[in-house]
């Protein structure tokens, strides 16, 4: 599958990027994630369906704020937010949930 943007009222989730435009290594590691191939390895698990990701996004300028991730052989919901973004990490939790169920036909 391809990774499926979602549009949460306030917030942007877009797929993870590591790219000349946009980069969000440098967020995800405020968040703790230091993996140089982590994006990439959530690329793939997109595309083998084994695991979905989103970065959560102010939308004028694609600054990653927060992630949310979906596990569904455990059919398990995860966020992440840098600080003073748990809001955006809740709003954006809300509509993957809608979008698994509806998409996925999983509950997380």
């Amino acid at each position: 599958m391809d990774p499926v943007e979602i549009n949460a009222g306030a917030w942007y989730l877009r797929a993870l990027r590591a790219d000349e435009r946009i980069d969000d290594r440098p967020a995800l590691a405020e968040l703790g994630e230091t993996d140089p191939n982590y994006v990439a390895a959530r690329t793939a698990q997109w595309a083998d369906e084994t695991g979905y990701s989103w970065a959560v996004c102010e939308p004028t300028t694609g600054e990653l704020l927060a992630e949310v991730t979906i596990d569904p052989a455990g059919a398990r919901l995860s966020t992440r937010a840098r600080p003073g973004h748990d809001d955006a990490a809740e709003v954006a939790a809300a509509a993957v949930r809608r979008f698994a169920a509806a998409a996925l036909n999983l509950t997380v």
